[in-house]
């Protein structure tokens, strides 16, 4: 239990209880601007809220000639009734509860508008005592000795006040105390009830402690059913938790006491300052504790984008709490929010303007963060570079282009532009043309057309069903042939191994026909050009042949049996390279 912060609470709450006699009156000057005179009352009886505060730290001076000033009774009543009157009063208002509450008194000149009640009056509550209740009533008047309309307590609740008062009693647990704990006070609170207040304290930071270690007995057993570390005393939001129980249950302590309304007051607008500060110190540990989750589960299931979008929201929540909280407090203590909510609305306008392109940005990483379209890591095409994503900001991307330096892009750019992810495919493009001698037979190339698909359908890197090779065209000094094909691997490193291997079969099958690569430079053959290799181009006649008397030409393409018999027959990598070898080894 952290010792130090019952302690603090406590000195904060009795300070601010006994400083409460020395607290300014509630502005009253928001009313109608003509009263001059009536806004300028000493007794500051302006407004509803002036009148009641003004009467209540009075009585509590006992000061009860001008507390008499308060009431609306002629001058002769006021001189022989107005002290007893305003005793009684107090009196009333005190042990009334929560039936009279100084929250909901006007602070308007002209007061605030209720139904059933005529615009000229202001009912506060009910005073009660016994079986007998009168309401409180406060009616605006002209007093010619400050030349405008002042706020007081209505002679029609005055009339009653004695009345009901021969029904009060006391607490009765003052008759079983010492005397001097009864009538001695300190800053209008009787002795008794400051011990009260002193014990409420400790006892209700007991109570809380107590209640939150029961909240957390489920977890704990949670944890060592799982096996998992129960080391940790004191949760992150056990701490605000147990401070919003505390100010809850130190409030239902204190209600038993029946302090005087305006101590009442003041330690009532403490206590929320405490709840609201406790709730968004909650809110802060609740938000970094669930956005820490989020973004370790983003994280450990590959979605990184997600983990840096958690962080940004992570931020913008902070800020939203401490703005939340900081206008409560401000509410709380009784400033008008209005006009600083209007002045905050036009200066957001402002910024927004003067800051709108760093606002592009901002939401341009948003987007990016959050639709995943790049990732740390990922090698991509922006426009005419290439180069892999090291970081995204909520400024601007930087990327390693391939020819290592560094390229930032801002985001707001980055999210209009055409992006290619080269990470995310999930196979590679094999494509190739390839220029025969122009010599080359029909026969020839057919030979080389249909070794290179039976190699390309053997491969088993190689798609089968994308696998192709045709002529495409006769150019001026060579038999134009693409192949085209997809390699299944996402990684570019084996990807320029594969490519590699299927590059040096077709220069072997091209070889094998007896022809061979055309170049874009004319040829002049001289007599000692052998030319044409007869024996093998024989060979390749007579295989093309073959096929034609056994009515298996591979053209257009090969029959579907014999493709699917094709699938793999090729060892890859090769056997006599030193992948091949240490497959065969192992």
């Amino acid at each position: 239990m952290r010792y130090w912060s019952v302690g603090l609470l406590g000195i904060i709450l009795l300070s601010a209880l006994a400083a409460s006699p020395q607290a300014s009156k509630p502005n009253s000057g928001n009313g109608n601007n003509t009263e001059v005179a009536a806004n300028a009352d000493p007794l500051g009886r302006s407004t509803p809220a002036g009148t009641v505060f003004g009467f209540l730290q009075a009585c509590q001076s006992s000061n009860y000639k001008t507390a008499a000033h308060y009431l609306h009774l002629s001058p002769s009543r006021r001189q022989s009734q107005g002290q007893e009157l305003a005793s009684e009063l107090k009196s009333l208002i005190d042990s009334s509860g929560g039936n009279v509450s100084l929250k909901r008194i006007s602070t308007r000149a002209e007061g605030d508008p209720q139904e059933g009640v005529a615009l000229d009056q202001q009912n506060l509550g009910t005073l009660v005592a016994g079986d007998r209740e009168v309401p409180l009533t406060l009616e605006r008047v002209y007093d010619p000795s400050v030349g405008g309309r002042i706020w007081l307590v209505a002679d029609e609740t005055l009339a009653r006040v004695p009345d009901v008062y021969e029904q009060f009693e006391g607490h009765q647990i003052e008759g079983k105390l010492p005397k001097w704990s009864v009538e001695k006070q300190l800053f209008g609170i009787a002795v008794w009830q400051w011990l009260g207040l002193l014990l409420s304290i400790p006892l209700a930071a007991m109570i809380a402690w107590v209640v939150v270690r029961l909240f957390q007995v489920p977890r704990l057993l949670w944890l060592q059913r799982k096996g998992l570390a129960t080391s940790e005393r004191w949760s992150e939001t056990a701490s605000p938790l147990w401070l919003l129980l505390s100010t809850v249950t130190n409030r239902i302590l204190v209600a038993f006491l029946s302090i005087p309304l305006l101590q009442r007051h003041y330690y009532a607008q403490f206590t929320w300052i405490v709840f609201v500060s406790a709730f968004f110190w909650f809110l802060w540990r609740l938000t970094v504790r669930s956005m820490r989750l989020l973004r370790t589960r983003a994280i450990s299931t590959g979605r990184t984008g997600t983990g840096s979008l958690m962080i940004l929201g992570e931020r913008i929540l902070k800020v939203l709490i401490i703005i939340g909280a900081i206008i409560s407090v401000l509410g709380l203590l009784g400033f008008n929010l209005t006009t600083a909510l209007a002045g905050l609305g036009i200066g957001g306008i402002a910024i927004a303007f003067a800051a709108q392109k760093t606002l592009e940005n901002l939401f341009g990483g948003v987007s990016i963060l959050g639709d995943e379209v790049l990732r740390v890591g990922d090698t991509c095409q922006f426009g005419d570079r290439v180069g892999t994503v090291e970081d995204i900001s909520l400024r601007s991307t930087r990327i390693r282009t391939t020819e290592r330096t560094e390229l930032s892009i801002p985001n707001g750019a980055l999210a209009t532009m055409n992006v290619e992810n080269l990470t995310r495919r999930d196979k590679i493009l094999f494509k190739t043309n390839l220029g025969l001698r122009s010599e080359t037979s029909t026969d020839q190339l057919r030979f080389v057309l249909a070794e290179v698909r039976r190699m390309l359908y053997e491969h088993p890197k190689v798609e089968t069903s994308s696998a192709r090779i045709r002529l495409i065209g006769i150019g001026q000094s060579s038999l134009d042939l693409e192949a085209f094909a997809f390699i299944l691997t996402q990684d570019f490193g084996e990807f320029a191994a594969i490519r590699e291997d299927l590059l040096f079969r077709i220069m072997s099958i091209v070889d094998q026909s007896g022809s061979g690569f055309a170049f874009p430079s004319r040829t002049v053959y001289l007599g000692r050009d052998p030319g044409i290799d007869d024996q093998k181009a024989e060979v390749a006649v007579q295989q093309v042949e073959k096929w034609r008397d056994d009515k298996q030409l591979p053209f257009p393409d090969f029959a579907a049996p014999e493709i699917s018999s094709f699938r793999g027959s090729i060892e890859y990598p090769p056997a006599d390279s030193a992948l091949g070898n240490g497959r065969k080894k192992a």
